[in-house]
């Protein structure tokens, strides 16, 4: 039943803001005053139309608040999503740190690894050398 009254004020509320809406107030409250050549006094004309469109204005901000409450319900859905994409964001950047973090010290002990290579390939070329002299 509360499903079938939500979409209901969704529709009212979405035909209220329409164009066929204005055409139906307008035409309503010409047939309304036109009701004063048919002899219905202006007073009562007047009360009819203010009890109306009083209780109109009534339904209306009751619909609207339904409409609000669903849209922040909504946003508030939206910014849980975010939220949780926002940490998996950081948990991606905390990843690709730790993958240049370990490039970087695979490539200090590449080249501790080039350097000492270095160093004995000279001393191993002065070992031979000084085997040669000999």
């Amino acid at each position: 039943m509360r499903k079938k009254i939500e979409t209901f004020s969704e529709k009212i509320t979405n035909w209220i803001g329409s164009v066929q809406s204005i055409v139906f107030h307008t035409i309503f409250f010409g047939v309304a005053f036109a009701l004063r050549f048919f002899g219905v006094s202006s007073s009562d004309i007047l009360l009819a139309l203010t009890t109306l469109v009083s209780l109109e204005a009534i339904y209306l901000a009751i619909f609207i608040q339904m409409t609000v409450n669903k849209q922040i319900k909504e946003l508030e859905e939206v910014s849980e999503d975010i939220d949780e994409i926002q940490e998996d964001i950081d948990e991606i950047q905390e990843d690709i740190e730790d993958i240049e973090e370990e490039d970087n010290d695979e490539d200090e002990m590449l080249e501790r690894i080039e350097d000492t290579l270095g160093k004995l390939i000279e001393e191993v070329m002065e070992l031979k050398k000084h085997q040669s002299d000999k």
